[in-house]
């Protein structure tokens, strides 16, 4: 592998880490207690959510 090649490489790793670390440090924590559960079909939750899961009409 020639060092262009490995300047790039790591450039991209460097940056991507950079960003998820970024990322995390600027998103609100995750409050686990009102996540909706990983399969919630057939669970009686009510859907929420997008324009498509409201009522007709409103």
């Amino acid at each position: 592998m020639t060092t262009p090649q490995r300047t790039l490489r790591a450039a991209f790793w460097i940056a991507l880490l950079a960003f998820l670390a970024w990322d995390y440090a600027a998103s609100p924590k995750v409050d686990l207690r009102f996540e909706a559960p990983l399969i919630a079909a057939g669970s009686g939750q009510a859907t929420h959510g997008g324009h498509c899961s409201m009522p007709a009409g409103k």
